[in-house]
Order: structure tokens, then sequence, then C-alpha cells
């Protein structure tokens, strides 16, 4: 896990599962959220009731939370909710998620939309705050708080 740059940065690096490049406001959450059961495709919405951001909705926000949540179909649910343009913007996890990776990757390769999915330091965050997700130099993920 990439720790930020100093204390009260508003830069730091991180780990990409997948690279891109965007920027939106954060929906931040402490729990993990499954895609599968947990997300509407076809309007971004949070459905599941067991989660704290029920209701809320994910479409074009830099999605930030520890992980994601199994199951396995989370990553044709997050695939669509890309073709349809419902997904969230970014996410950003502290721990790497294998099957959203999958999905954000065969989105990319089926509909030539990007997506990127980033491993970092989450602890700084909160909902609001604008973030821009971006490629540095070296190929690692530069998130900004702007």
């Amino acid at each position: 896990m990439t720790q930020p740059v100093a204390t009260g940065a508003v830069e730091q690096s991180g780990t990409f599962q997948l690279a891109g490049e965007a920027d939106g406001l954060a929906l931040v959450f402490s729990q993990p959220l499954s895609f599968w059961g947990g997300i509407d495709a076809e309007t971004g919405e949070i459905i599941d009731h067991s989660h704290p951001g029920l209701g809320q909705n994910v479409t074009g926000k830099i999605l930030v939370m520890p992980s994601g949540r199994g199951s396995s179909s989370s990553s044709s649910v997050l695939a669509e909710a890309i073709r349809r343009g419902t997904a969230p913007a970014g996410i950003l996890m502290e721990r790497p998620d294998p099957i959203l990776a999958v999905g954000a990757i065969v989105a990319e390769f089926l509909y030539e939309i990007r997506m990127p999915l980033v491993v970092c330091y989450i602890a700084g965050f909160v909902s609001g705050d604008r973030i821009s997700i971006g490629v540095g130099r070296d190929g690692k993920a530069i998130i900004r708080k702007v």
C-alpha cells in the first residue's frame, strides 16, 4: 500500500490495477461494496440494503473504499455499468481486487472505455472531495485532491 507523500498531503501516488485518468467527487465508504446485488447497472444506484451507501449513486464519482466485496459476478456488473455510463469515473481501494479489475479490463477491451482502478492509501479522503487520478511519468497513479 502506498503511503501519502506527507501528512495532510493533497497528492499521493498509487498502483494501477487498470491505468487511466479520471476526476470527480469522492464517494467514500469504510465498508467494501459488491457490484453484484449492490449496484444497479442501469442507474448506478447502490441497492444493497445492508450497505451504508444505500440509495446513493456512484455514476461519475471516484468511489473510495477498502476493497471490493465478491461475488465473481461483480466483474460483469461493473463492465455493464461502464458500458452504460453509470459506473464510477474511477475506483480507489486499499487492497487490490482482481474481480473488479477483470470487469474494468473487459469493459476497456469490449467497449474501449477505460475506468482507472487504483490501489492507494485512502484514509485522507472524505465524500465530496474533488479527486483527480492521473498517470505519472513512471507509470504510477497520481491521486490529487483538487
